[in-house]
């Protein structure tokens, strides 16, 4: 129950902020294939995956980044497969991270 409320949330998200406008324009692709996304995401925009992260409900969230341009976007791969871009924008900055318990 609380992982279809989760990807209902997700892509209901998703399609809120891309409904309300791209970062680049009115977007045509709310969810689709991972490696279509993907694909789009660098060829258009040239952006990279720049971390990522698994939630507890299992889902893959990934940031992908363009450093050069500083634009970036946000997706959810749910267990299903279903990838869904859930925010993008500009001013991307990389931070270092350091291991517990080491405070640099």
């Amino acid at each position: 129950m609380k992982q279809q409320f989760f990807a209902i949330s997700i892509v209901g998200l998703g399609a809120l902020l891309l409904a309300t406008q791209h970062a680049f324009g009115q977007a045509s692709v709310v969810c689709g294939d991972h490696d279509a996304i993907s694909a789009e995401l660098a060829q258009r925009w040239g952006e990279e995956v720049q971390s990522m992260g698994l939630t507890a409900q299992g889902a893959l969230v990934e940031t992908f980044a363009a450093p050069d341009t500083g634009t970036w976007t946000i997706t959810v791969t749910l267990p299903s497969g279903k990838t869904c871009v859930i925010a993008a924008g500009e001013a991307f900055e990389s931070r270092a991270l350091t291991a517990p318990g080491n405070d640099a």
